[in-house]
């Protein structure tokens, strides 16, 4: 890999999974989009971390994400499995049966009108039915078929969306996607519900032997595989097959890091018990198992809490999204992943997915809390140092992981990553003889600045930060959460609304092992003692019996006891 890379492979698992994936592809994509331009320094990430180059059987350079994804039949809507970059050989093959021939061939689904147009904008599909794509401004990808403008952004209608593949703007390779055809997508027979359900899927040779196959081709074109992460929904029985791909890549790549992002949608009704309960078994199950093998693991929701009882969405300032629109969350999730993955995506001094969790997960802490502010709340004209001080002495970032009101909770170790602002912002402008507000405001780097307020939020915890210029990329297909007080460049506005789209985001991403996982693991196994698997008899089919729930409350009370509020590295 240019650079020296330290690859890493995606696994996506499961189709809220997909939507966070899509978005965190599309946000990718458009950084690459947006290399050269000239305002931006370029190089601060890698995108060969997580990209692959290639080339197709017609001589077509390719770069890809280095992704394997996995979802139920019904899924793609018109999104073909093999992807569009390359001719499938398979499919193109003569058959060689000389009898009579009977063709079923399934209604296409129609494509969304958003993707309809992105693909006429961005490529051409040739009369040989090959599909050329655009050069990306950067140098990647094949040579150039137009001098054309860029065309006017497009927006996808909300009412538009309804699966992950319906506002996915990157190509994929052939590889990727991995359909699993005995359980359905849509309609209430055939769900794949159940954590046993999930968990059995790899354990049928068919399944198991394809992501072998797709792994083995990923692993070997590495020249130095850092690790995985797996994007993996935990309310369903995808929490079930995260735990045994992330079981198969600890046995067949030991000292490989693998972080597990286990993701939630939004909010759930009380008016449906049995999804309820399934939820709650489902990620419970999911977080101990997936704790055992993973060298991280992080819940992703913006609900309020992970146990029975609803709570209301987090709350962002200057942001107004639709908390049951799972294109809307999963856009918000996909911005604070893009943030807090930044320390192994780094070009220069990167830190390895290993040494952040062990930075991390000391004294068996495996399971830390997500947070960001989206945007960072710096007004034009404003330092950072002057808006540190405006934020006080709570933690700046509204809570990402279901584990409720972070007051009083403490932290133990945490890895925070400031992104998006100007250099010129990072220190004070007082001119020289002033008297200093603060500590803060004495700093001469940016870097300094973020470090001393850490320090002062949480004294004697280890930290580990970074500070960047490139921002968030939010462009369409992206959705409109932005007020109308927020700069292009997602600056708070102190004077009335331009009414400019919103292109790009400073974002404050944090990882957290924190005190409030002791309550939030606590309580989910207190939950679960009220539970009588005997009256889910469904959840008991898929292979769970008593047994199995007893060692897991004996599990998560042993892993909520590693997150006391007495215990630090500094005790």
């Amino acid at each position: 890999m240019a650079g020296g890379a330290r690859e890493v492979l995606t696994l996506q698992l499961g189709h809220f999974a997909g939507f966070v994936g899509a978005h965190w592809w599309n946000q990718q994509d458009a950084a690459l989009r947006e290399a050269t331009d000239a305002k931006e320094t370029p190089g601060e990430l890698c995108p060969d971390v997580l990209y692959r180059s290639g080339r197709t059987l017609h001589g077509q350079e390719t770069y890809t994400p280095r992704l394997i994804f996995m979802d139920l039949k019904g899924s793609l809507n018109s999104l073909k499995q093999e992807g569009g970059l390359y001719r499938d050989t398979q499919h193109d093959a003569a058959i060689a049966w000389q009898g009579k021939l009977t063709t079923h061939k399934e209604e296409l689904h129609p494509k969304n009108p958003y993707l309809q147009d992105l693909l006429s904008a961005e490529g051409v599909l040739c009369s040989d039915g090959v599909w050329r794509v655009k050069s990306i401004p950067n140098g990647k990808g094949p040579a150039p078929l137009t001098t054309a403008p860029t065309p006017k952004p497009l927006i996808p209608s909300e009412g538009s969306i309804r699966v992950w593949s319906d506002f996915l703007r990157v190509h994929l390779h052939p590889r990727s996607i991995c359909m699993i055809q005995k359980y359905n997508h849509d309609g209430e027979a055939g769900r794949l519900e159940a954590f046993g359900q999930g968990a059995s899927i790899l354990k049928e040779p068919k399944y198991q032997e394809e992501l072998e196959d797709r792994l083995h081709f990923y692993v070997e074109e590495c020249d130095y595989l850092q690790g995985f992460q797996i994007l993996c929904d935990l309310h369903d029985g995808f929490s079930g097959l995260g735990a045994k791909a992330s079981e198969l890549l600890r046995d067949e790549y030991l000292g490989r890091g693998i972080v597990t992002w286990g993701l939630l949608p939004g909010p759930y009704s009380l008016r449906e018990p049995q999804k309820n309960i399934y939820r709650l078994l489902n990620t419970a199950f999911g977080l101990v198992h997936l704790s055992a093998h993973s060298s991280l693991v992080c819940p992703l929701s913006l609900g309020g809490s992970l146990g029975l009882r609803p709570e209301p969405p987090v709350h962002f300032p200057h942001l107004h999204y639709d908390a049951t629109l799972p294109f809307h969350c999963s856009a918000i999730l996909a911005t604070a992943l893009d943030t807090v993955t930044v320390p192994y995506r780094l070009r220069s001094s990167p830190v390895s997915m290993l040494h952040l969790a062990d930075m991390l997960n000391f004294s068996g802490k495996k399971v830390v809390t997500a947070g960001a502010t989206i945007p960072f709340p710096l007004v034009p004209n404003q330092s950072l140092p002057d808006t540190l001080v405006q934020l006080g002495g709570a933690a700046p970032w509204t809570p990402l992981s279901a584990c409720g009101d972070p007051s009083g909770t403490r932290c133990f170790a945490q890895s925070v990553v400031l992104r998006g602002l100007d250099r010129a912002c990072h220190t004070s402008r007082l001119p020289p003889g002033t008297p200093m507000p603060s500590e803060l405001h004495a700093c001469t780097t940016g870097e300094e600045v973020l470090a001393r307020y850490l320090e002062q939020l949480q004294p004697q915890v280890r930290s580990s930060s970074h500070l960047l210029l490139t921002p968030c990329k939010v462009a369409p297909p992206y959705p409109h959460l932005f007020s109308s007080s927020l700069s292009h460049q997602g600056l708070v506005l102190d004077g009335p609304p331009t009414g400019a789209a919103v292109e790009s985001v400073p974002v404050l991403g944090a990882l957290c092992s924190s005190s409030s996982l002791n309550r939030t693991l606590g309580d989910l196994a207190k939950e679960l003692t009220k539970v009588d698997l005997r009256r889910w008899a469904s959840f008991m089919e898929a292979g769970v019996e008593q047994g199995d729930l007893e060692e897991l409350l004996d599990d998560l009370c042993s892993l909520a006891q590693c997150y006391q509020g007495g215990d630090s590295f500094m005790d």
